[in-house]
C-alpha cells in the first residue's frame, strides 16, 4: 500500500498521530503486531487523561481507534521489520508485504521487562504473568505476588487486592515510585503486605509455579513467599534493533529524536514510549504524537512545494 504516512504502532500514541495528520487530509496506514492499545489497553482504570474522570484502557482505545476508523484510517496486522530510504520513499518490510510512504511514524511502545531468573519463561501461563489485568480473575480468593514498585505493580495490588485472599508487593528498594493517589489506596487495602529492599531470586513449583524466592538487598537474608501467582512488574523495554540503520538509538535502545519528535532521517519520526524520555504515561505519548503529527505535515508540505 502507498499511503502519505506509515505509523507503526497502534497504541495512545500512534492512534492520535493517526486522527491528527486524517484531519489534515493526509492518507494513513497504521501497522500493529498484536492487539489494539499496546500496554493501556490492559490498564484497569484510567485517571489522567484531562476531563475523563476515569476510564479503562481499553474504553479509551476502543473510543479512539473508532473515531480514527471513521475518519478513514487503514489498518494491518502486520510486524514492521525493516524500514529503507530511497529518495523521498520511505519501504517498510513487514511480515506479509512492503508499503510505501512519503512519511514514517514509529510508536510501537514497549513491553514488558522480564526478570531473568530461572524458569521465568516456563512458568508464563502457569502461575506467572505480566498482566494482572489479564489474568488476575484467575487467582480469585488465593494468595498472589506483585513484583514491582511503580504505577503498574500498585495498580496491579490494588486490582488484586479486589478478589484475591493475600497479596504481597515485593520492592527492590526502600520506597514506592508510584502515584500517591495509587499509594494511599494500597495503604488503604487490610490484605496486602508491602516488603522494601527484596530481589527475586527463585521460582519454585511442580509442574505449576508455587513458591518464590526472595534475598534482601541489605542483609541477604532470604525469604520466601508461597502463593498461586505471581505478577511481574517491573519496568519496559523497547524492541526497535530493526529500525537502527535510519534512527539511533540509545543504550538501553530506546528512539532518539529532537523536539520536533524527528530522527536524523528526514521524514522518519518517533513519538511515546518507544523513544528516549523520563516520563512514560499516556498523556505524554498523545502530546509526544500531537507534536510529531504537526511536523509530519510540515515535512509533507515541504515535499509538496
Amino acid at each position: 500500500m502507498n499511503v502519505d504516512v506509515i505509523i507503526i504502532g497502534a497504541g495512545p500514541s500512534g492512534l492520535n498521530a493517526a486522527l491528527n495528520l486524517l484531519r489534515n487530509d493526509r492518507s494513513v496506514l497504521i501497522l500493529e503486531k498484536e492487539s489494539l492499545g499496546g500496554q493501556i489497553a490492559k490498564s484497569p482504570r484510567v485517571e489522567n487523561l484531562p476531563s475523563i474522570k476515569e476510564i479503562s484502557g481499553m474504553e479509551f482505545i476502543d473510543r479512539l481507534f473508532e473515531q480514527v476508523s471513521d475518519m478513514g484510517a487503514n489498518l494491518e496486522l502486520e510486524d514492521a521489520l525493516s524500514i529503507d530510504k530511497q529518495g523521498n520513499t520511505f519501504y517498510v518490510r513487514t511480515d506479509c508485504d512492503t508499503h510505501t510512504a512519503k512519511a514514517v511514524l514509529i510508536a510501537n511502545g514497549v513491553s514488558h521487562r522480564k526478570i531473568g531468573v530461572p524458569k521465568e519463561d516456563e512458568y508464563v501461563g502457569r502461575g506467572l504473568s505480566y498482566c494482572a489485568t489479564c489474568d488476575g480473575a484467575f487467582y480469585a480468593n488465593e494468595d498472589v505476588i506483585v513484583v514491582g514498585d511503580a504505577n503498574t505493580a500498585l495498580q496491579y495490588a490494588n486490582m488484586l487486592a479486589n478478589t484475591s485472599k493475600k497479596v504481597y508487593l515485593v520492592a527492590l528498594f526502600d520506597k514506592l515510585f508510584a502515584d500517591l493517589s495509587l499509594i494511599k489506596r494500597l495503604n488503604a487495602k487490610t490484605n496486602v503486605e508491602v516488603f522494601y529492599n527484596y530481589c527475586l531470586k527463585q521460582l519454585k513449583g511442580e509442574p505449576d509455579f508455587e513458591e518464590a524466592i526472595f534475598e534482601n538487598t541489605k542483609t541477604h537474608e532470604l525469604k520466601s513467599f508461597k502463593a498461586k501467582g505471581i505478577f511481574i512488574a517491573v519496568g519496559q523495554e523497547p524492541h526497535n534493533d530493526n529500525f537502527k540503520n535510519l534512527i539511533d538509538l540509545d543504550d538501553k535502545g530506546f528512539l532518539l529524536v529532537d523536539e520536533k519528535m524527528m530522527s536524523k532521517t528526514p521524514g522518519l519520526f518517533a513519538s511515546g514510549d518507544t523513544r528516549q524520555k523520563n516520563v512514560r504515561q499516556v498523556t505524554t505519548a498523545v502530546s509526544d504524537s500531537s507534536i510529531a503529527s504537526f511536523y509530519i505535515n510540515d515535512y509533507l508540505d515541504s515535499l509538496e512545494s
